[in-house]
């Protein structure tokens, strides 16, 4: 079986080290399962401990991160695999760079929000489509989807079910700049020049200021999302190819 994900090197034309960490499971539209979140997160690792200068995340054929593989996504172990590489993202002390082309739906607009800085192609799609399934993202997600696309796109996202292409996200500051791996590769080699341990600084300084305490309300609704005969149904109906029943239980 193919390696889920790849990580390769790439030097800027001073010579410094910029990784790319590539989610290769083409098949599921680079879907996340555990085995694939666990792979990730000790590529994101490996980067940081050559170390990088900077990272460039993307994905293969034509699709970013298409959210969570449904066949895994109630195992016990992948709510924690998926939350360590989006820990991993957040906290590492240099700039990640997300490179989306083709969808960016669920999980994967948790990897996107969980990078720096985001460059977006047209084909480009950021969803949230846990409506459709009877599944909630974590207060997490909601502020810092909020934070960097504001709380009129989050609103359009998280509760009407609206998709941004990528020139949307651009237009609304979600992507910083359009273009496709190529262009993330070298504003990542920019960026690499730069003095890293005062990139390091603004990052955390900017992870700093958009803290704040999750509501245990929030985390009880999230409980009852997951745990509610709705979500199954969702689930059922995506892999029968059919609208879902809803009964809000």
């Amino acid at each position: 079986m193919a390696d889920p994900i790849d990580l390769d090197w790439r030097d800027t034309a001073t010579g410094l080290p910029v990784a790319v960490v590539s989610i290769r499971r083409p098949a599921r539209r680079n879907a996340l399962d555990t085995d694939a979140c666990v792979a990730l997160a000790a590529a994101l690792e490996q980067a940081g401990a050559r170390p990088a200068r900077a990272v460039v995340l993307t994905g293969s054929e034509g699709s970013f991160c298409a959210g969570a593989d449904l066949g895994t996504v109630r195992d016990a172990g992948f709510g924690p695999a998926l939350r360590s590489v989006l820990d991993a993202l957040v906290d590492l002390p240099i700039v990640c760079i997300a490179a989306v082309d083709g969808p960016a739906l669920g999980a994967g607009v948790q990897l996107a929000v969980s990078c720096d800085l985001r460059v977006a192609t047209p084909a480009a799609r950021f969803g949230v489509p846990a409506g459709r399934l009877g599944l909630m993202v974590d207060h997490w997600t909601v502020r810092r989807v909020s934070l960097l696309a504001g709380q009129g796109v989050a609103r359009a996202m998280l509760l009407g079910g609206v998709q941004m292409d990528g020139d949307q996200a651009v237009a609304a500051g979600f992507a910083q700049r359009a273009g496709d791996l190529d262009a993330a590769l070298a504003w990542a080699g920019e960026i690499a020049e730069l003095a890293p341990l005062t990139l390091a600084g603004h990052k955390l300084a900017l992870n700093r200021v958009e803290m704040g305490a999750d509501d245990a309300r929030v985390e009880e609704a999230r409980r009852r999302a997951w745990s509610s005969s709705d979500l199954e149904e969702g689930i059922t109906a995506f892999r029968e190819r059919r609208p879902p029943r809803f009964q809000g239980a």
